[in-house]
């Protein structure tokens, strides 16, 4: 489980370290920062996909994800004494991500390559700096592989001094994707195949042409896809192998007396049909209100057979009646036991329903001069980080 998310200088998030729980909430005004704060965790996942450097890209490079502000804010800026003034920059201009987990923790650091007339692409953002360590909190005696630029070393199997496992390593190329080895480097490997199974669930589709509204070819699909389209597939796989009853209790508590059932067609096709009290035949897919089949959506997803490290949700509440989000969030809740689940929410009634549950760990966030900041926060409750180690 991550037990910290710090990030600096990405858009308004200038500098935030935000704590975490097994179920994670966080809601704000528009404009406070969520969005930001959500596009931050798939940055992260990306590095694990070889894919950081391209996002960054596709944003508007790294200018763009930039925080737009003065580098330092004063006492008297934020107290609105002192006008906001550009000043030379003194420091490199970096972006950072990291969190800490209980068994790994790990951070990033972007930055722009020096001025170069030769290329045209002398604005790809380059990775600077990534270290892994041991456990949630910081020691340099901790420290198990250490990037500063090309050169990539791991601490000795038997923890005295320290191996090269690259010099030349590309600067647009994470150790994830090139140096995850099961021998020289086995903690990169492992943390690779964890982050790569963090799942973010925000393009369920449910319009006409929506595939999870037409029957499908059935395989085993413990893992629903993140746009739904193998949805009768995924609900037929909990039935087999996850858990069913409580699939049946989810139904049921948003819909009272309704049942759903996955049929075969000839040809190993399967088609979902919606059983609803008071009707003399079963609604199939196509015919689903946009509500109705989300809502389905999100049973498959969080009653997955194969629950991930971390699954992610940015605003569930779309397309559903405020009469559902009770329901919705004693499903999220149930989820929480087998893994450790983000929701990014703005709808009161799930946000109220959510912070009901005592292990439901509320993320306010604000908005001041520009930067994001956690409602509440202050020293003695922001979680131990720091990005230069020494």
């Amino acid at each position: 489980m991550l037990t910290t998310l710090a990030i600096s200088n990405y858009r308004t998030l200038r500098e935030i370290v935000l704590p975490l729980g097994r179920l994670n909430l966080v809601t704000g005004a528009n404009g406070s920062g969520k969005s930001n704060l959500y596009k931050a965790l798939r940055l992260l996942a990306q590095t694990a996909q070889g894919g950081v450097v391209n996002a960054l890209a596709q944003e508007g490079g790294l200018d763009s994800c930039f925080w737009a502000g003065p580098e330092n804010l004063t006492k008297g800026m934020l107290a609105g004494d002192t006008p906001i003034e550009a000043t030379v920059r003194q420091a490199p201009k970096r972006l950072k991500l990291g969190f800490a987990g209980e068994d790994f923790s790990y951070l990033i650091e972007l930055g722009l390559p020096k001025p170069d007339s030769t290329t045209l692409f002398g604005l790809d953002p380059q990775i600077k700096r990534e270290a892994i360590w041991n456990g949630p909190k910081y020691r340099p005696a901790s420290v198990l592989v250490e990037r500063r630029g090309p050169m990539v070393k791991s601490r000795s199997p038997e923890g005295q001094g320290w191996l090269t496992l690259s010099a030349h390593l590309q600067s647009g190329d994470s150790i994830f994707t090139e140096l995850a080895d099961p021998e020289r480097s086995p903690e990169v490997l492992t943390l690779r195949d964890s982050i790569r199974a963090w799942r973010f669930y925000d393009h369920f589709r449910t319009d006409a042409e929506a595939a999870a509204r037409r029957p499908q070819l059935g395989t085993a699909t413990p893992v629903l896809h993140h746009d739904g389209r193998d949805l009768p597939s995924a609900i037929q796989t909990i039935f087999e192998i996850g858990d069913k009853a409580a699939f049946d209790h989810a139904v049921t508590d948003a819909f009272p007396g309704a049942k759903v059932r996955i049929t075969p067609q000839a040809g190993g096709i399967l088609q979902l049909e919606f059983n609803q009290q008071g009707l003399l035949r079963p609604l199939h897919a196509s015919e689903l209100s946009d509500g109705t089949l989300r809502y389905l959506l999100l049973i498959a997803a969080l009653l997955t057979p194969r629950p991930p490290e971390l699954m992610v949700l940015n605003e569930p509440e779309t397309s559903l009646h405020p009469d559902l989000l009770p329901a919705l969030a004693r499903l999220i809740a149930k989820a929480s036991d087998g893994c450790q689940l983000w929701v990014v929410s703005h709808a009161n009634r799930l946000i109220n329903a959510l912070s009901q549950f005592e292990h439901c760990n509320t993320l306010a966030l604000d908005k001041n001069l520009g930067q994001t900041q956690i409602v509440g926060q202050d020293l003695l409750n922001t979680p131990s980080w720091q990005w230069q180690l020494k």
